[in-house]
């Protein structure tokens, strides 16, 4: 929630409550009374993916969204809510380790040119 710090700007506490998703995991909640506070010197923010920026291309296609805010695409064709449009890995999935982003872009590689040539020598 807020960190405090001394005269010079080192910080020195950080305050927080705990969090939870919701029941159906499209958005995250405090729990209450679950605040606490920590002694610290040094602090490491590691702010984890939070979805595709929709401002831009995502919104001026007007792709569709699924219930945590990726782009919802077949995961078959990887084919959007758009016409010829398409959507893989992180964007689609959602955060997830790259070893599956890599799978997941080769397998929607093999989709488009099935799509595109009618046929594909891509590997499944």
């Amino acid at each position: 929630q807020r960190f405090s710090g001394d005269e010079q700007g080192h910080v020195k506490k950080l305050r927080g409550i705990r969090l939870e998703w919701t029941p159906n995991r499209s958005q995250m909640r405090e729990v209450p009374g679950s605040e606490f506070e920590l002694e610290v010197d040094l602090v490491l923010l590691a702010m984890g993916f939070l979805g595709p920026v929709q401002e831009g291309l995502i919104k001026d296609l007007g792709l569709e969204l699924d219930g945590r805010q990726n782009i919802k695409a077949d995961t078959n064709t990887y084919q959007t809510s758009v016409p010829n449009v398409f959507a893989a890995g992180d964007a689609r999935r959602g955060q997830a380790l790259v070893v599956w982003a890599l799978a997941e872009g080769r397998r929607a590689a093999r989709a488009v040119d099935l799509y595109l040539m009618g046929s594909t020598k891509l590997p499944g």
